[in-house]
């Protein structure tokens, strides 16, 4: 009979956004795996609530809101915060820019504040492996030690204020005064269960008979991350830096984890489209390859122009834009050795244990919640 595992100490942990689509896998993965107390801030508690038996302790309050956020905070004082906290990435034209602004760099200056006026100790901060991206160039076997496109370089203003926050919290590591020791996670291509972009698009398409269609030659190399697999990196960057708040001293550069940001993927970088058709699969769909018609990324991103162009007109959000295309047929795949190295990160989950795992619970959904007959 084997001796039960002990499991690791993290304390009282603060996840931020934590009824998210990331947030709440944080949670789960904090309750199974972890020996700590877990409180959740939210702008709204409803939504992956777990059941009170499970001693999770819910508020509601705005991150944006600087002051309310160092009282909450102060109440709960937690000595790990996990900022999970973002709106999606899709979103064009002013109210969005404003909303990306609001949430991600004010709201996190807002955080990294309160964390420092109540002596937290860790805070890990969810960044994007969008922040390296310029849209255009490929990324190939990419790291850390690659650029991070700011200003007029960088298309993508919801990647740029991920970079500014990134910017702020990294900067706040060590700071005089203060307690806190700060890292950043830079996952790729999230998708999980909660996920109502990646999945939801790609089984709506399936749903719609839109799946004969590919752009591009498929060439595309691309990383994509099952959601427990990030969780798991936040909390081995949390751990590693309470272990580096309670050392005599200090870690040598190679073993680093404070003021550092971290590259996470499910380390299984695929052709675009293959991922695709394996999320059809696992949907439902029979059909190979010999339906799909190939249309070029130069047709593509006409075709996603004038989409947007259409939308603006009638006021509704495109479905079909450029962002899209390009995202679609970049090579976009990265090195994650830093965060294998210094966190001791290794996927839990496979990349198809994922697939297999976020269809089965969108089947589930729709099962729960069949769409309206129109």
């Amino acid at each position: 009979m084997s001796e039960p595992t002990t499991k690791p100490l993290l304390g009282h942990v603060l996840v931020i956004g934590g009824c998210g689509f990331l947030g709440h896998h944080v949670v789960n993965l904090l309750l199974r795996d972890w020996s700590c107390t877990v409180s959740v801030v939210d702008l709204r508690c409803q939504r992956n609530r777990r059941p009170e038996s499970d001693g999770v302790q819910y508020v509601e309050a705005d991150i944006t809101d600087a002051d309310g956020l160092v009282k909450v905070v102060g109440k709960l004082k937690p000595n790990v915060v996990i900022h999970t906290a973002s709106p999606p990435a899709q979103g064009l034209g002013a109210v969005a820019n404003d909303v990306f602004k609001k949430v991600n760099v004010d709201g996190t200056r807002a955080v990294i504040a309160a964390c420092q006026q109540n002596g937290v100790k860790a805070l890990v901060y969810t960044s994007s492996a969008s922040v390296m991206s310029n849209n255009k160039d490929d990324l190939i076997n990419a790291n850390e030690f690659y650029p991070v496109i700011r200003g007029k370089q960088q298309t993508e203003y919801y990647s740029e204020t991920k970079a500014e926050a990134e910017e702020l919290v990294l900067k706040a590591n060590g700071t005089p005064g203060s307690d806190l020791l700060t890292a950043a996670i830079r996952p790729s291509g999230i998708f999980g269960e909660g996920d109502v972009q990646l999945v939801f698009h790609t089984v709506k398409i399936f749903r719609e008979g839109k799946d004969k269609v590919q752009v591009g030659a498929n060439e595309n190399l691309f990383d994509f991350t099952y959601v427990e697999n990030v969780a798991h990196a936040h909390l081995l960057a949390a751990h590693a830096l309470l272990l580096t708040h309670a050392a005599s001293t200090s870690p040598l550069n190679y073993e680093k984890v404070d003021g550092e940001a971290f590259i996470i993927t499910n380390d299984s970088p695929v052709y675009f489209w293959d991922l695709m058709r394996a999320i059809w699969r696992a949907a439902g769909s029979q059909k190979g390859t010999e339906h799909v018609w190939v249309m070029s990324r130069d047709v593509g991103i006409l075709l996603g122009y004038l989409s947007e162009l259409f939308f603006a007109l009638i006021r509704k959000p495109p479905v079909f834009t450029r962002q899209r295309i390009i995202f679609s047929t970049m090579t976009r795949y990265y090195d994650i050795s830093k965060a294998k190295r210094r966190l001791g990160y290794r996927p839990l989950v496979s990349l198809s244990d994922g697939v297999a795992k976020t269809v089965k619970w969108y089947l589930e959904q729709e099962k729960k919640n069949p769409p309206a007959k129109s």
